[in-house]
């Protein structure tokens, strides 16, 4: 018979307040089978599901797409090494994007955030008559977006 976990032992071993594991089952993220006094009991592969939502939560990954990604889980046994591969292989590419986002972050930090330079040729914060908005919301030029292209339209 397969021992169950209670919600104070998974909020134990996964560092979770039991108000967010209750958050996860409510979004369908996790499941509990009920006791007779209807106390909720959570199978050992829990703490394996919500080790993978904490991390993919700290990439970026919102909820509602960790939980697509769930759903394509067996929902009847822990699931196998063959369905982790499955479902990390759908978010590789996007992944490697945010790596080379936060590398291209990291390496410009120092010279572009807060160095008061503001130096019109390569400063990539500097946005004059906001021209970037043609690319999209956000810091374009730190995403990536070529000032050359802003350059020529303006």
């Amino acid at each position: 018979m397969e021992t169950l976990l209670t919600i104070g032992e998974v909020a134990g071993r996964t560092g979770l307040a039991t108000s967010a594991i209750r958050f996860y089952e409510q979004k369908g993220l996790v499941t509990s089978v009920r006791t007779p006094s209807g106390q909720r009991r959570f199978r050992r592969d829990t703490l394996r599901r919500i080790g993978f939502i904490r991390v993919a939560q700290r990439v970026g990954v919102s909820l509602d797409e960790i939980a697509e990604a769930l759903a394509t889980l067996p929902a009847g046994h822990a699931p196998s090494r063959a369905d982790w591969a499955r479902l990390s292989r759908a978010w590789r590419e996007r992944l490697e994007e945010r790596i080379a986002l936060l590398g291209a972050l990291r390496d410009g930090l120092t010279e572009c955030i807060g160095c008061g330079c503001l130096s019109l040729s390569t400063c990539r914060l500097y946005n004059p008559g906001d021209r970037a908005a043609a690319f999209g919301p956000g810091p374009r030029f730190l995403l990536g977006d070529p000032r050359d292209d802003v350059r020529a339209s303006g």
